[in-house]
């Protein structure tokens, strides 16, 4: 179970991961030791999984976000495991969702421009044996990054 102080090192740490135990215990009022342990006990039992860095795609060359919903034609197994692992070898795909309705997947990709788009859309994507049908959606203006989880 988390406490009242567990949620506010978990709100904190989403804002800023690389807060030391000093920056964070003054934060939610707790001695540099006692959230040093917090944090290592949060993320002992994988309620914290991972830190990451955000980075401006822009600034690595990337100029096209999309949202591309994939439809099977075939629902077999084998075809759902061969897909899975094309995603896992694009590194364009940075968020893939399985769906009810009418599409199976949800991709969200990032690319470098059009062309790439096109590219990861006609020569990964449409040639996999158990895709049906691709729609894209470009991104225009993200108004909202990836927000912290409401803890």
């Amino acid at each position: 179970m988390l406490d009242e102080k567990d949620r506010e090192i978990l709100a904190a740490l989403q804002e800023n991961a690389m807060l030391t135990s000093e920056a964070l215990g003054a934060r939610v009022y707790l001695s540099p030791s006692q959230a040093a342990r917090r944090r290592q006990r949060l993320e002992a039992q994988g309620t914290i999984t991972s830190y990451r860095a955000r980075i401006d795609p822009a600034q690595i060359g990337l100029g096209v976000q999309a949202f591309v919903q994939v439809q099977m034609g075939t629902h077999t197994p084998d075809g759902a495991k061969s897909f899975k692992r094309l995603l896992a070898a694009m590194p364009q795909v940075v968020n893939a969702w399985t769906l009810t309705g009418e599409a199976d997947y949800l991709l969200r990709v990032w690319c470098a421009d059009l062309s790439a788009l096109n590219t990861l859309i006609h020569d990964r994507l449409l040639p996999h044996p158990a895709v049906a049908r691709v729609h894209s959606q470009i991104v225009m203006e993200q108004l909202k990054q990836a927000a912290a989880l409401p803890v």
